[in-house]
């Protein structure tokens, strides 16, 4: 009896583990294994957007500023199907191309400076895609000092093409690269 009794208590207290180690995880069930990351630099007052790797068959492009705040904005793009590649753009400057495959479908307010705002969630419709984020007052601050085909990945730092095509896969994800994990 006392037999049973201790292999109940431990059945039970092996549930409680497994209960608990599975509550810890605090991933998302679709997030994916690496962090992902767009470049983004500024250069003579120009946002400047480097996906990493080519994105096929963009359709829609959104930056929100300071997104969940009283201070949030954003800006949306689209373009026709069958969508249209990006890898390099200039996302705010004062004359936007209108010439271009993008065309914009919600702009920023007249009088929103985004050089003000602390952070930028960037997104990708079309391809699968992961969203990127990044630190816009890092970005203002530390263009200067980077050599001009270099661009901030977010946490994963400043990047070259070199750095990028040896690190993604491996600490970081470009945006339209598909999850190896």
């Amino acid at each position: 009896m006392a037999d049973t009794a201790r292999r109940w208590w431990v059945a039970c207290a092996a549930l409680l583990v497994a209960a608990a180690t599975a509550a810890c995880d605090t991933r998302a069930q679709f997030e994916p294994s690496l962090p992902p990351a767009a470049g983004f630099r500024v250069d003579d007052g120009v946002l400047k957007l480097w996906t990493g790797t080519p994105c096929e068959g963009v359709t829609g492009l959104t930056l929100i500023f300071d997104s969940g705040t009283q201070a949030s904005a954003d800006q949306r793009w689209t373009a026709p199907l069958p969508g249209v590649p990006v890898e390099r753009m200039d996302l705010l400057t004062a004359f936007p191309d209108t010439d271009g495959p993008f065309q914009i479908q919600k702009a920023l307010p007249p009088d929103y400076d985004w050089t003000k705002a602390t952070s930028l969630n960037f997104a990708v419709d079309g391809p699968k895609a992961n969203g990127a984020r990044v630190d816009i007052p890092q970005v203002l601050r530390e263009s200067p000092q980077h050599p001009p085909d270099t661009y901030l990945f977010g946490q994963a730092g400043w990047k070259s093409p070199a750095d990028v095509q040896r690190e993604n896969q491996k600490s970081f994800l470009t945006i339209c690269t598909p999850d190896p994990g």
